[in-house]
């Protein structure tokens, strides 16, 4: 299969990528080439930009089908999905479980209602992220109807990972001590592998297989005290003792009300996903870290990403719980 990936060199993009080509697929990627660009030298490399409009690289090519990883904008999208409209039989766009965001209630599934945009004119996707998102697949569907499959991510985590979420619990556990964390350690947490949501990916285009699926592991998959194991003294501090810390970022994957990660994905398993166990993609991202991985991403990290909590501000958090 001529597969067209749009991004395809960072995080998600970067496993999909290598396993398209694990399963003999002709792999093109299209973009600006700032991210890795070294990576793939076998593949064929189109550049442009979209946030500009420059798609001159596709204009006159065809391909089997088109994977878009880095569409966040629906006037964006909608420029790239109307060029190819003619040149692919099949549009995989990556979306993600953020279009539910704030969550209506728990276990959400495919046919329960996006969130609406409230501003119908935004683009800010740092304000407005899982409703551009949303408007970002009604696009595809409009564009390629009966065509179009939006696989809505969950949290990705695995080797690679830039974000500085899911490593910052296996860095921080491997340090040792006393480890401060968020109680209840009995919150659950809803985790995907990006390298099972590509391989998962893979298989609905593979298929040719349109609609929408919610693309993370089952609920009850993991807790917060599960996946803090290891050697490290774990402080399970309360959540009314953190209102100076700031949730998501300051301490990675906590969000202070109970049940957020409750999402359905009973469709997805039954198409096919399956997840490998938490245990698995710590020990492969601690590999990763302890063999450079972490220095390779921190470029990128000081542009995109906040920093989690030092250890010093930790340390001062948990003198105060003592």
């Amino acid at each position: 299969m001529r597969v067209l990936i749009l991004g395809g060199t960072l995080f998600l993009g970067r496993h999909l990528t290598e396993a398209a080509l694990a399963r003999g697929h002709e792999v093109t990627l299209f973009n600006r080439g700032r991210t890795n660009a070294d990576l793939f030298p076998e593949v064929e490399k189109l550049r442009g930009d979209r946030q500009t409009g420059n798609l001159d690289a596709l204009r006159g090519r065809r391909w089997d089908t088109v994977i878009d990883t880095s569409g966040y904008v629906p006037s964006v999208l909608r420029e790239s999905a109307e060029l190819l409209v003619e040149a692919v039989e099949h549009y995989t766009f990556v979306s993600s479980l953020s279009v539910f965001t704030p969550p209506a209630k728990q276990g959400l599934t495919e046919l329960d209602p996006v969130t609406p945009l409230s501003d119908a004119d935004s683009e800010d996707v740092q304000e407005h992220y899982g409703p551009l998102k949303a408007v970002c697949e009604q696009v595809v569907e409009e564009v390629f109807p009966g065509r179009a499959l939006n696989l809505r991510s969950g949290l990705l985590v695995g080797p690679f990972d830039p974000t500085n979420r899911f490593d910052y619990w296996v860095r921080r556990i491997a340090r040792g001590g006393d480890v401060l964390a968020p109680d209840p350690r009995t919150q659950p947490v809803q985790l995907i592998d990006a390298r099972d949501l590509a391989a998962f990916m893979l298989d609905l285009v593979e298929g040719g297989i349109s609609g929408a699926f919610n693309g993370t592991a089952p609920i009850g998959q993991t807790t917060f005290g599960e996946i803090l194991g290891g050697d490290a003294t774990v402080q399970w501090i309360a959540e009314d003792a953190l209102e100076d810390v700031e949730p998501w970022t300051e301490l990675p994957l906590w969000l202070p009300a109970a049940g957020t990660w409750q999402v359905g994905t009973e469709c997805a398993q039954a198409s096919g996903l399956r997840c490998r166990p938490v245990a698995e993609t710590v020990a492969d991202v601690w590999a990763w870290l302890r063999d450079g991985g972490e220095s390779e991403l921190d470029a990128w990290r000081s542009e995109h990403r906040p920093r989690p909590m030092s250890a010093e501000r930790e340390a001062e958090l948990l003198a105060l719980q003592r």
